[in-house]
């Protein structure tokens, strides 16, 4: 997987994480590191461009779930933990929305599995980057 990183100022300033490739659990621990740099740099709202993303394991998942809890300033959740973790994910979908991790342009592969997790009602999906970037 390919991760690049860039910020745009707007309304308020936002990080862009464009993934490339796959998420899984042999990469995973990339973009949570991205995300905790993004932060100790100040990031407050991050922009997950994963149009160029072909897959996403459930290892995925919960590097997304923690780069919500990095934004947050909350104890990540172990990703080392198994099933536990996963749950903690599962139960993040069923919370709602929030405001501070959303995706741009999934491929259908990927948006299967948040919508089979019931993720895509946690993280808001959007499919044009300007309306994107102004929504935060």
């Amino acid at each position: 997987m390919e991760i690049t990183v860039s910020q745009v100022s707007g309304r308020v300033p936002v990080t862009i994480i464009a993934l490339r490739g796959a998420l899984d659990g042999s990469n995973y621990e990339e973009l949570i590191a991205t995300g905790r740099a993004a932060h100790a740099a100040g990031a407050k709202a991050i922009l997950l461009d994963i149009a160029e993303l072909t897959f996403m394991s459930s290892a995925g998942l919960v590097a997304l779930h923690n780069l919500y809890a990095i934004l947050k300033d909350e104890v990540e959740p172990d990703p080392e933990a198994g099933w536990a973790t996963l749950k903690t994910v599962g139960n993040a979908g069923q919370a709602g929305g929030q405001p501070f991790v959303k995706l741009l342009n999934p491929q259908s592969a990927v948006m299967r599995t948040l919508e089979i997790t019931g993720m895509h009602t946690f993280f808001e999906v959007h499919t044009d980057r300007e309306a994107a970037l102004q929504s935060f």
